[in-house]
């Protein structure tokens, strides 16, 4: 088998796994489940960081994902705890 085929797999695999997370990460900032959520992040950076660490993704799209996930979570809290 092409090294090439191989590779994409592997690729898709985990790119599925990082939407996967982010979007299961997103159902519950928008849920209000914020304690999860709040639980749930680090795996997420973790993925993210991962994901650019290894060229999935690029380290200004992963920082990108970062910073508007934690600033939905941020801005969520604050509305259910007003």
């Amino acid at each position: 088998m092409r090294q090439n085929v191989k590779r994409r797999k592997v690729n898709l695999t985990k790119n599925r796994k990082l939407k996967e997370t982010v979007k299961l990460y997103k159902n519950l900032v928008t849920s209000g489940k914020i304690q999860e959520a709040e639980s749930y992040l680090p795996n997420v950076y973790k993925l993210l960081d991962k994901s650019a660490r290894t060229n999935l993704i690029k380290r200004n799209k992963a920082s990108r994902l970062k910073s508007r996930l934690s600033h939905a979570l941020k801005q969520k809290s604050t509305k259910t705890s007003s």
